[in-house]
């Protein structure tokens, strides 16, 4: 079982003040630079003004603060409960340009509020969209960003002032990189805490030696500001032809801006625990929720929406080795505080280019590992090898040669010229396809009881008569459906009501296997993480566990996903061979 040792306090463990401020400085400065970067090439190239450019970075940064924090709390349906990095991101920013250009700050804004509908919408209907936002789609999307992203970061190393030496940019990135890679391989304690800024002030001495650092920016900025509120766009007119022209394109970039959210509230749970747990999708659509809020906040600003900042996330928890999610709450703070200091701003602006092209560089790479990790711990069989396969070949050749921008033309080539947009896409009909191939799916519903157990049992019975499987993988899957019904029923402790919950069983005939899934109103435990963990316990089992040894003996692969309302189990039963 892999784990991730390098974590020194989980997301619900109480971190000591001084190593949880230090992680939070870290990550704030983090999201301040993005922020800031992003929002500046925004206003530069909408033509914004000096005026709506203190006011869009003033607004970004306070709905980074808010949303990272929201991340963090998980009130009620809101929020994923891990330190998730949000601000404005790049998959909007053609799309917002364009919309500028053609209709305006005021339509831009309120497309922006009409785009956040789908995030809402996702969240709500997560586990019906359970066969689009799988393992696979998530790892393709995590490997397909790292890789579109790594010439980029490779890019900012040429980066210096003119008049320096070739060899300057990178000479400055070797030296970032070296003290990144030796920081994350060998730190240890408040040195591996103090990773990221002990590696920025080692990039930027270089920098300094070489002659690549310019501090005159950062002097002439104020210590203390207000924004020009009469900047503020304000929204625009929904009725009109270019809010109804472009509204389609904002909604299919909220779309797929929302399954790369999915796969990355998902994400977020791997790398955050000492230990892998079965995903909790509950979570999952407290991240879109929360998500949806930002857009909401962005639109009502008028500014570039604010998404999920995941490789600066995974990358923060991965060199500090701290999720605990009260961080979150700190970095929200400081990035609020932040807003009202453009002195500080300023300064982090000085950082040199080929500094953080190198911290990149090892983001990127962490980030295509964990799509690695995300696709192979759903099991990589030859189909979904294809689907992997033909996704990366797709995004990363777009990337490289765009053929789409051209022959789309406006506006969709704001949508699917971009190589990211288009893998992941890919994956999903691709695995849609996948499934539609399979034999026609059965269904019964009846009572989370044991008294269904008899109809369960001739259910199962006719569904693998009618693929015809042998006596001996009848009696295979039967097993399987009375364990998993068996383990269900262990687990149901506080359902609302009287009455005992429905329960659906959805049988999938494949090529020698059996899909099972089984839907009923959530537990608190999860099978999956209670399988993990008695695969680890030699000893004598407890009684109470046989129906999960049974299930773990006749099944070949079991998968339980929590949403909020509904527990989905997934099975797969395999035929056996005729002796």
């Amino acid at each position: 079982m892999r784990v991730n040792e390098q974590i020194r306090y989980e997301p619900d463990d109480s971190c000591p003040p001084v190593a949880m401020l230090n992680v939070a400085l870290q990550g704030a400065v983090i999201a301040l630079t993005n922020v800031v970067s992003l929002v500046t090439i925004f206003a530069v190239t909408a033509d914004g003004g000096e005026g709506y450019l203190a006011w869009a970075v003033f607004s970004g940064l306070v709905i980074a603060g808010a949303t990272t924090a929201l991340q963090a709390a998980r009130i009620g349906r809101i929020g994923s409960g891990y330190i998730l990095l949000m601000g404005p991101a790049a998959p909007f920013m053609g799309i917002c340009v364009l919309a500028v250009n053609e209709a305006g700050l005021p339509v831009m804004a309120s497309l922006i509020v009409a785009a956040s509908l789908v995030q809402f919408a996702m969240a709500f209907w997560l586990a019906q969209l359970r066969r689009i936002i799988t393992p696979v789609v998530s790892g393709v999307a995590f490997m397909v960003v790292a890789a579109a992203a790594m010439p980029i970061c490779v890019s900012r190393l040429d980066d210096v002032p003119a008049g320096l030496s070739p060899l300057a940019g990178p000479m400055v990135g070797a030296v970032t990189l070296f003290g990144a890679a030796a920081l994350m391989l060998r730190a240890s304690g408040l040195i591996r805490l103090l990773a990221i800024p002990i590696t920025l002030l080692a990039g930027c001495a270089a920098a300094v030696v070489l002659g690549a650092y310019d501090v005159q920016r950062a002097l002439e900025a104020p210590w203390f500001d207000l924004p020009e509120f009469a900047a503020w766009p304000g929204p625009g007119p929904i009725a009109n032809r270019d809010f109804l022209a472009l509204l389609p394109v904002f909604l299919v970039v909220s779309a797929v801006v929302a399954v790369k959210a999915g796969s990355e509230g998902a994400s977020i749970q791997q790398a955050s625990w000492r230990r892998p747990r079965a995903i909790d999708f509950r979570g999952v659509q407290g991240t879109l929720n929360a998500g949806g809020i930002g857009l909401l906040l962005s639109g009502i600003a008028g500014t570039l929406p604010a998404l999920i900042y995941l490789p600066s996330s995974v990358a923060l928890i991965n060199f500090t080795g701290v999720a605990a999610r009260r961080t979150g709450f700190i970095i929200g703070a400081i990035l609020f505080g932040l807003a009202l200091l453009p002195k500080f701003v300023a300064i982090l602006l000085t950082i040199p280019r080929p500094v953080t092209g190198a911290i990149l560089m090892v983001v990127m790479g962490l980030l295509f590992v964990e799509g690695v990790r995300t696709v192979i711990q759903d099991g990589l069989n030859q189909q979904k090898a294809v689907i992997v396969g033909l996704a990366l070949s797709i995004g990363i050749g777009l990337q490289a040669q765009d053929i789409l921008t051209n022959a789309l033309g406006s506006p969709w080539d704001a949508a699917f010229g971009n190589g990211i947009v288009v893998s992941v896409v890919a994956a999903v009909l691709l695995s849609m396809i996948m499934g539609m191939t399979f034999s026609r799916s059965r269904r019964m519903e009846t009572e989370l009881d044991i008294a269904a157990l008899p109809d369960v049992d001739d259910f199962l019975r006719d569904v693998g008569s009618r693929a015809r499987w042998n006596e001996e993988s009848l009696d295979r899957l039967r097993a399987a459906g009375e364990e998993t019904l068996s383990s269900m029923l262990q687990l149901r402790d506080d359902y609302e009501g009287d009455k005992p919950p429905r329960l659906v069983i959805i049988a999938r005939p494949q090529s020698g296997t059996m899909e099972m899934e089984f839907l009923a109103v959530s537990p608190e435990e999860n099978i999956e993480d209670r399988l993990a963990y008695m695969s680890e316990q030699a000893a004598e089992p407890d009684v109470g566990e046989i129906s999960f040894r049974l299930l773990r003996h006749f099944a070949s692969s079991v998968r339980h996903r929590k949403y909020h309302g509904i527990d989905i189990v997934t099975v797969r039963v395999d035929a056996q061979s005729n002796r």
